[in-house]
């Protein structure tokens, strides 16, 4: 027996209450679920790359945004990738015109008529000599607010040039 007259049985058996098993049931289970094994993360899907490229007026064309494609468009000879500008140059938009094509002239004039885009896709690139300086700034100006919102994804050369070959 022990000091305070109870044997050994006996308090093993007062460890072993129904409220003890209980709080002992909730802290395995809460350890359990502390270091159960946790599904994987799931990153979301990254954007496909994209890769500089060259690009005729033919090649350029079919980058209107239809058909889930990205809206590119060219100034100057570089072209841009407006896919976030979606609503404005892709299908519906007020400069829907401009999508897949070389909008140099249209911005320079200040005018989204389909008149100011070349016609023949096939024929050399428009040089813009033409143009007289308020339309030189008017196009610069826009140059500049897409190099600064968007990405530079390929230069546009006419279809005879050397390097329409890599488009």
């Amino acid at each position: 027996m022990s000091a305070d007259g109870l044997s050994p049985q006996a308090e093993v058996a007062s460890i072993a209450t129904p409220i003890n098993l209980i709080l002992f049931s909730a802290f395995v289970y809460l350890v359990y679920l502390q270091f159960r094994p946790k599904q994987p993360a799931v990153l979301p899907k990254a954007p496909p790359a994209v890769v500089f490229r060259t690009f005729t007026p033919k090649t350029l064309l079919p980058f209107n945004g239809e058909n889930n494609q990205p809206v590119y468009l060219a100034v100057r000879g570089r072209v841009f990738d407006v896919s976030p500008g979606r609503n404005f140059y892709g299908p519906g938009g007020p400069y829907e015109n401009f999508a897949g094509r070389d909008a140099s002239r249209g911005l320079a004039h200040q005018s989204f008529d389909r008149e100011m885009l070349t016609e023949d896709l096939s024929g050399p690139l428009d040089d813009l000599k033409d143009l007289n300086a308020d339309q030189l700034e008017n196009l610069q100006g826009w140059e500049e607010r897409f190099s600064e919102k968007y990405l530079v994804v390929g230069k546009l050369v006419a279809e005879g040039d050397a390097e329409a070959g890599e488009a």
